[in-house]
């Protein structure tokens, strides 16, 4: 095959950062592969894309001018020529699909979240036939493909873009007298609920019995100085800070002693996952893949999303008995070095390259 894999832009995240990993797997199965970036946003992903030797193109357009991106994608793939059309969210599906329907070629589609926005459900329930193949990044987005999208079960795949590295640095855990080390990663936005986790915190600093704390949150984001103001109005600056995007995840977590996912919506949430292969208990709303591999007061703890008094007892609880923290990272990495292993990645990538194979030649 002749890949043209299209996304929204090289932002950094949750759906960009997996890109080399999926691509060398393509490209290992010998096929071709160019990345179509309609968008350039922060441009973080472009440097592991073009690390992993994959070739990349980026529109000049802004992330509101769909016209000029339609033409600039049509010039693009009217230069390439590919054979089959891969594309990642919903800017890049819609525009996708018109390009397959414009230059005759099978459309495959991702997607990553397990809670779409409601104009974005409605639009592609009305043109989810126009992708052959739809692709989820997880099992909790693969769950809302029937009935959120009205896609048959014979059109839908699974391909987990997170892969366990057992090579990556372990948390050494909360050792008496030290500060328990709260972390999370993601982009200061209010669908992360950081403005929640700040508000559970603030409820427990007063608390007696409690395990001192900080909190750490490794982002960046339109919700930066409200999330700044709200701290400082908590009287928690000297134990909550924003450092801003954090190069290197896998040594921030392997310092830290419990990670938090307050999140309103998630699909696979590598963030959580990286945080449980570092062996740290993770505590999270029971929301996308995190309500899946989190085995409630086993390998972290669950709670309601958008329910500040769940989060605080949840913490409450840890901070009360840290030392139990060790055990239940431990158990989350067992469970996501079994579910996330290299193997895994390769066989759900292998099916849904021959099922997308297959399609092209039925077209």
């Amino acid at each position: 095959m002749r890949l043209a894999y299209i996304i929204n832009s090289t932002e950094g995240g949750g759906a960009a950062f997996p890109v080399p990993n999926l691509l060398r797997h393509v490209r290992a199965c010998g096929h071709d592969v160019t990345v179509l970036a309609l968008t350039r946003r922060d441009g973080r992903a472009i440097a592991p894309i073009e690390a992993a030797g994959i070739a990349l193109r980026i529109c000049p357009a802004g992330p509101a001018d769909h016209a000029q991106a339609a033409l600039w994608l049509d010039h693009c793939l009217s230069e390439l020529r590919p054979s089959h059309l891969w594309t990642s969210l919903t800017r890049a599906t819609l525009l996708g699909q018109a390009m397959g329907l414009r230059h005759r070629l099978p459309v495959a589609s991702w997607q990553h979240s397990a809670a779409l926005k409601p104009a974005n459900r409605r639009l592609l329930r009305v043109t989810q036939g126009l992708s052959r193949l739809w692709l989820a990044d997880s099992r909790s987005v693969e769950a809302i493909l029937g009935p959120f999208l009205g896609i048959p079960a014979e059109r839908r795949l699974v391909w987990p873009l997170f892969i366990a590295n057992r090579q990556q640095p372990r948390a050494r855990g909360w050792q008496p007298g030290e500060t328990v080390r709260i972390a999370s990663v993601g982009r200061l936005h209010p669908v992360k609920n950081y403005d929640r986790l700040i508000a559970a915190l603030g409820r427990l600093r007063a608390q007696p019995g409690l395990t001192p704390f900080s909190l750490t949150i490794a982002g960046d984001g339109p919700a930066y100085d409200a999330l700044t103001a709200q701290i400082a109005a908590a009287g928690l600056s000297d134990c909550v800070t924003l450092p801003g995007f954090v190069e290197d995840t896998e040594r921030f977590l392997a310092d830290q002693h419990l990670y938090v996912q307050p999140s309103q919506r998630e699909g696979l949430c590598l963030a959580a996952h990286e945080a449980m292969t570092a062996g740290l208990c993770v505590v999270a709303s029971r929301v996308g893949e995190p309500a899946f591999t989190i085995e409630n007061d086993v390998s972290g703890v669950l709670v309601p999303p958008d329910d500040t008094d769940a989060l605080a007892e949840a913490l409450a609880a840890l901070l009360r008995d840290p030392a139990h923290m060790a055990s239940m990272g431990a158990h989350a990495r067992e469970a996501v070095l079994q579910r996330f292993s290299p193997q895994a990645f390769h066989i759900a990538g292998d099916r849904f390259l021959q099922r997308f194979e297959d399609v092209g030649r039925t077209a």
